[in-house]
Order: C-alpha cells, then structure tokens, then sequence
C-alpha cells in the first residue's frame, strides 16, 4: 500500500471498516483515522494512553469520532443548518507522504474538496502529525485567494485520566475566560490548579500558554505546548451532559478531560492572501 513503511507505517481497516493508520516509533505507538485525519490512539512504551476513546464513538462515514483529537474547521461550536465543529472532521482526508527519522515517524495528510467549502474564500489544509517521544499535531492552513479571511480552528484534544477527581490543570491563572455554564459570562481564573468538579465548558481567550494535566492517580503530567493559538478551551461534561450524548458513555467523564488548542470566538484566525497559518501543539508525558 502507497506511503506504508515496514514495521512502522501500516494502512489497514479500522472499526467500522474505516481506513486507519497504524504507526509505530521507537518510544510509542499511534492510530490516525482518515475519517476527519483523526488521531484515535497515541502512547508511549509501558505508559498508559494519552488520549482518550469514547467506547461508544460513532466509526460512521457521516459522524464525527469521539475521542482523540478531532480537527475542528473552519467554525467552532454549533451553526445554523450546517454541522457543529465544521466540516473538517467529517471528511476523507488524504494521506500525502510518511518518513522516519532517527525512530520518529512523520505522516503528511491533506484535506480534499468539498462542496461545504464553497462558501468560503478557496483554501488548503494540511495536517502534519509526528510520532516519537511526543505527539506533536500541525494544522496548516493556505488562504489560496485573494483577500484576507477568517474562521476558527481547534484541535479538541481528549485526555485520558485515571479520575477526574484527581486531576488538576495548570497553566491558565490569571487568563480571562467565557464560560458557556453561564452564558458565555466572562470570568477571570483565580485558581493556580483548576480542579473540576461540575459540567466545565470554559473558553480561555488570549492565552498562548502551555497548560498541564496533573494526574494523581495515574502519576503523570501531561503537558500540552502548542504554537499558533490564541485560545484554550477546557471541557468535561460532567453526569447529565453525558447521559445525553449517545456516542459517549454516561460515566467515561470521570476518565476524560478536554484541552483544547484553538483560535475561537473573538480570537478567530485572519489569513492573508496567499499566505499560511499554523496551529500546532506537542503533547508530551512525565512522572508527576
């Protein structure tokens, strides 16, 4: 199969019978759905995963993956008549190329036409996605017009934890927030380590900061750095949120939390003509 690289790049059927990738490094293993180029899978050797799964994700061609790290474009949250989160995660993606380099794999995928692109200036996408010691996920977007343009993109990273109970988040003090528990009210994080203990729905604004997860009960932190995004957006939904979504159980809240890397609501990216925009973020482990 185009682009596999032996005992590294596999191409096979996924659940559903959707195409994934299969990657193996020197230090961790990773799965990528084509579906929506959606990371499912990424850990390190002897470690327990970093993403988290929903057990009752949707691997159906006309529904989005739930879990991992969806790759939301060029909207974010709902819009009349059209799919919430855009429609990037809802398409075929192309795998373009794969190399490896001193045991880190590299894999380049491209987002095809699509008739709900047309309302926008033409556009590219490429997403570039390396496996070594760390995840790290580069969203590339070419404004191919000629006049500047807007949108809004995500990387809506799931986080696998042992109870979210026992987690705190970092990175976020001081950093104004819009917090759609209450209406989109705007806050202020008064807290050092954010701890959750309630549906949590919060959009971070002109932060670039790195924001960690410390996990008590599986011994780790979990450090996301990201480059290219003025937004974090920190999600969990908590008991009767989750009883409402059908692709999410009602108890895998207490095992997730969402740390998203984005350019949302009044921190939505401008492209200039013919130019390129990058959100990129690297997700990285160590012992708490």
């Amino acid at each position: 199969m185009p682009h596999e690289i032996p005992d590294r790049v596999k191409l096979s059927p996924g659940n559903g019978g959707l195409p994934k990738v299969t990657i193996t490094s020197d230090w961790s293993t990773a799965e990528i759905y084509l579906h929506g180029a959606h990371v499912t899978h990424f850990q390190k050797n002897g470690e327990p995963p970093v993403l988290f799964m929903s057990d009752k994700s949707r691997f159906q061609k006309d529904s989005p993956i739930r879990g991992g790290i969806p790759i939301i474009l060029p909207w974010f949250g709902s819009r009349d008549g059209h799919a919430a989160h855009g429609f990037a995660r809802l398409q075929d993606w192309e795998l373009t190329k794969t190399s490896e380099n001193k045991g880190a794999i590299t894999l380049h995928f491209k987002m095809p036409e699509c008739p709900a692109a047309a309302e926008f200036p033409p556009f590219s996408v490429e997403y570039i996605v390396t496996v070594a010691q760390s995840l790290t996920c580069d969203l590339q977007i070419t404004n191919n017009s000629k006049h500047n343009f807007s949108l809004e993109d995500c990387l809506h990273t799931y986080f696998q934890v042992g109870d979210i109970n026992q987690i705190s988040v970092t990175g976020l003090k001081g950093v104004d927030y819009l917090d759609q528990m209450e209406n989109f009210a705007r806050k202020t994080e008064t807290n050092e380590a954010i701890k959750i203990t309630s549906e949590t729905d919060r959009i971070y604004l002109d932060t670039e900061s790195t924001v960690e997860i410390l996990d008590k009960k599986l011994n780790r932190r979990i450090r996301v750095a990201k480059s290219g995004s003025r937004s974090t957006v920190l999600w969990n939904p908590w008991i009767e949120k989750s009883k409402r979504m059908p692709d999410f159980g009602d108890d895998e809240f207490h095992n997730m939390v969402c740390v998203e890397s984005c350019n949302v609501t009044k921190n939505e990216r401008t492209i200039a003509a013919g130019e390129t925009s990058s959100l990129k973020i690297e997700l990285s482990t160590a012992v708490l």
